[in-house]
């Protein structure tokens, strides 16, 4: 019998990270054969060019495509993602596509997918944010077939939104197979790696919001303000490339010679793990203060409403675009007391995912979906 095919989309830093341990488990497989399709941040040398990191993992099938460049409009970016692609699995005659999240190069491996009529797997759907990213996210929903979940409460959100219970499964977080990992580097080897030289540090990370572009020049200077008055060190990932990217790398400027900040534009993912578990604290307004800072315990000041609705945790202090306040949560976090957190699974995602597709009946899943009523699924 003919291998079943599985082909993973990834088109950022943060994605790959989370397909990873999936895409690793597939690829060791004798039963399936495994394609990964490498587009978006990933071929921008501004953004550090990451496939060159994807291709150095050896991994037997992989297809570069670039569907952008540093100015084009996101509703080009999912076009051409979408003729890329489709070019791309007529060419490979996939059996499953695998997309992870909430950006435009998912939503375009979900259209793909569905309107050639083949099983579109999406990970870590039905989560909440309070973004652009919310609608994207829902919107691929309704496109995939299959749904690989963070948790319960995700998995109610996609009944309520209409999924047939039969087609969610919760998995965790692949993301937590490598953090509870013993595959990690040593925070040595991150630190010369990226030639950081303090000890003490906290790591920075912030996006624009597409929503609020026309504050984001005043929201990122009283970031930067703040951060610079509070005299800590810091270590700096550029953001991911929305609109607005460029308001935010110009207020960098301000930083380049300053020596408590060091600003990276990329970092590998288990590097980045290692740094943010060593960090005093995350601030910015990144998911990863919202999942992997509380797995690892480590305080976050979430700034504005990029992340509305992800977490009441305890472990955040939230905060708005607003220099005083910055100053304030930065000496409180110092005295934040921390409690880990394991609401996004048992580290073993990649595995309950490989058990899920090696089972026959998941391959019979209707390509034809229907809308599941609430009061007809209880």
């Amino acid at each position: 019998m003919n291998k079943r095919k599985i082909v993973f989309l990834t088109g950022t830093r943060a994605d790959f990270g989370k397909l990873k341990p999936l895409i690793n488990i597939v690829e060791a497989s004798k039963d399936f054969d495994c394609y990964i399709f490498v587009t978006g941040m990933h071929t921008l040398s501004k953004y550090g060019a990451t496939f060159t990191e994807i291709k150095k993992l050896g991994y037997k099938h992989i297809f570069i495509y670039m569907n952008q460049t540093n100015t084009t409009e996101p509703d080009i970016i999912l076009s051409n993602t979408v003729t890329g692609f489709s070019n791309f699995i007529k060419e490979i005659h996939p059996d499953m596509i695998v997309i992870h999240g909430d950006r435009i190069e998912a939503l375009a491996g979900a259209i793909t997918g569905s309107f050639n009529n083949i099983l579109v797997s999406h990970i870590e759907g039905g989560e909440l944010s309070g973004t652009l990213d919310e609608l994207i996210r829902h919107a691929v929903t309704k496109l995939s077939h299959i749904h690989f979940v963070s948790n319960d409460e995700a998995k109610k959100r996609l009944i309520q939104m209409g999924e047939s219970e039969s087609c969610i499964f919760v998995i965790g977080s692949p993301d937590i197979d490598i953090m509870y990992g013993d595959d990690l580097p040593d925070i040595k080897e991150v630190k010369d790696h990226y030639d950081i030289s303090y000890d003490n540090y906290a790591t920075f990370i912030f996006h624009p919001i597409t929503t609020e572009l026309e504050t984001l020049a005043h929201q990122i200077r009283e970031v930067v303000s703040a951060l610079i008055e509070s005299k800590k060190n810091y270590v700096v990932i550029y953001p991911n490339n929305d609109a607005g990217s460029d308001i935010i790398l110009k207020e960098y400027e301000r930083l380049k010679n300053m020596k408590n900040f060091k600003i990276l534009p990329s970092v590998r993912f288990e590097y980045f793990l290692t740094m943010l578990k060593k960090s005093k604290f995350l601030i910015g307004n990144s998911s990863a203060g919202i999942k992997e800072s509380e797995v690892y315990g480590i305080p976050t000041i979430n700034i504005g409403t990029r992340q509305k609705n992800r977490t009441k945790s305890t472990n955040i202090i939230n905060v708005d675009s607003v220099r005083d306040q910055i100053l304030n949560a930065i000496i409180e976090v110092e005295n934040k007391k921390i409690e880990k957190c394991s609401y996004f699974g048992d580290g073993k995602s990649s595995q309950h995912f490989f058990n899920i597709v090696s089972d026959p009946k998941i391959w019979k899943t209707p390509i034809q979906k229907q809308f599941v009523d609430l009061d007809a699924s209880n």
